[in-house]
């Protein structure tokens, strides 16, 4: 009988991202981490010899799962099991596995390289997606559509300028984790309650020697600096900096997809349904916007994981407990192959976007009456009417007309026809949409989807 397996892995997330944070990755992450410690302590002065390196280096990634499993049912203890399992394999470097180190060397450190990492595949997607939104918000900058507040039709704006909106809270989403990645801190060596006093004996009382030896594991595994202070484990506070950052990115896709599901269902912007797709079992006319439907499915799940690392973060105990460890395994991985389904629904629908200008120009026509009321107001106002007087006519012709066209012919037995149609331009209501979009994708977007848009990836230069 087969066993339960995450849809995040089987349905969602990319193989990318699954790696990351796959077992391989993870205890091979402590393998390499073992090996940093004994160079460093090596170089250092400590007894360890090459062949002792040698060996560890050799058998980075031949781990014994099977072996690993034995070990841990009798120790109760996953770090333990893996020393062991390491030490069977390398019996010349046994002895000096894991010298002066406590489990959170091994399990806080990789928990930063995994999200550290998860978190650059994060921006190589984000700011593939930036370019696409700022395409479709070039491509439409001065194409007038119906605006809605309250759901009630409001205003015109362009579909450039909607869409610029949206772009507008994925790129802040995006100098977040820019922030995020440049100032990612690595646990380092700091033992059992972070004051290093195991390396202090080791080392004789160096301090020069302690504070060298974190700076060379840090340097090692690849990241410039580390925790000045910390207990035993790195400070839960991070964590929340981090789903922090993924549930800002999960509430913009949620807010992008909910508008194209309105969208949809105005038949003014629809996702591509495949040839063969089916929308529904029952009903076969049905071809609801599944990839938005599971955006939101999705994005509400990430945003609710926020607020688990809040609860960890407050509960941890002087120096630390160990109440955090389940809990970490389930939601920071999940937190990161959410975020990573998310920006893979994204990167497939947004290209693929049916724009249907037909029924957008159809829709305003059919509105343009009704938003033209107010400026009707003003002129009547203007040329001496009864503001008052005239808003209740106004109001009365709305309330009583089903549609645009039967509102015009109730308005001209008071207005002359010509003055009405002078209001029913679109290009009068839309304002400065078009302007505004190519101000902002020049001046804001421009700058950064140059700097950071991967290669083979290319961005239109915009005049102002």
């Amino acid at each position: 009988m087969e066993t339960y397996v995450s849809p995040l892995t089987s349905r969602y997330a990319s193989p990318q991202m699954s790696l990351i944070f796959s077992p391989k990755f993870k205890y091979m992450t402590w393998r390499r981490l073992w090996v940093a410690l004994a160079n460093a302590e090596r170089e250092l002065g400590v007894e360890i010899t090459p062949e002792q390196i040698r060996e560890m280096e050799a058998n980075v990634d031949t781990i014994d799962f099977a072996n690993v499993k034995t070990y841990e049912r009798e120790f109760k203890h996953e770090v333990m099991a893996h020393i062991h399992a390491y030490g069977d394999q390398c019996p010349l470097a046994k002895g000096i596995i894991h010298l002066g180190a406590t489990s959170s060397f091994v399990m806080d450190n990789t928990d930063l390289i995994q999200m550290k990492e998860g978190l650059i595949l994060i921006r190589e997607k984000l700011s593939i997606f930036l370019s696409q939104l700022n395409h479709i918000a070039l491509n439409y900058a001065d194409t007038s559509c119906l605006a809605y507040t309250h759901l009630q039709i409001a205003q015109p704006t362009t579909v450039g300028k909607r869409f610029s909106l949206y772009l507008q809270d994925f790129l802040a989403d995006f100098k977040e984790l820019l922030h995020l990645l440049d100032d990612f801190p690595f646990l380092g060596v700091k033992g059992a309650t972070g004051t290093q006093a195991a390396f202090l004996t080791l080392f004789d009382q160096d301090h020069e020697k302690v504070r060298r030896l974190d700076t060379l594991v840090t340097e090692k595994m690849g990241f410039d600096r580390s925790f000045k202070v910390a207990s035993q484990t790195y400070p839960r506070k991070m964590d929340m900096r981090i789903l922090s950052t993924l549930s800002g990115l999960a509430v913009s896709a949620h807010k992008f997809a909910t508008d194209l599901r309105l969208l949809a269902n105005f038949g003014e912007v629809t996702e591509a349904f495949d040839e063969n797709q089916i929308g529904s079992s029952a009903m076969p006319h049905k071809q609801n916007p599944i990839r938005s439907e599971r955006i939101c499915s999705l994005a509400r799940y990430l945003i609710s994981l926020w607020e688990n690392t809040a609860y960890t973060a407050s509960t941890q105990w002087l120096e630390r407990t160990l109440d955090d460890s389940a809990n970490r395994r389930l939601t920071l991985p999940g937190a990161f192959l959410t975020a990573d389904s998310l920006l893979n629904l994204l990167l497939n629908i947004t290209p693929k976007l049916k724009i249907h200008k037909n029924i957008i120009e159809k829709n305003l026509k059919e509105k343009l009456p009704f938003l033209a009321l107010e400026n009707l107001l003003i002129s009547a106002a203007k040329d001496g009417g009864d503001r008052q007087e005239v808003h209740e006519k106004l109001r009365q012709s709305a309330k009583s007309a089903t549609s645009g066209e039967e509102l015009i012919q109730l308005l001209e037995k008071d207005i002359p026809k010509a003055d009405i149609e002078k209001f029913l331009s679109k290009e009068n209501f839309s304002g400065r949409s078009k302007e505004q979009v190519i101000e902002f994708l020049k001046l804001e977007v421009e700058p950064i989807l140059q700097k950071h848009l991967l290669p083979g990836y290319s961005i239109p230069i915009i005049e102002i």
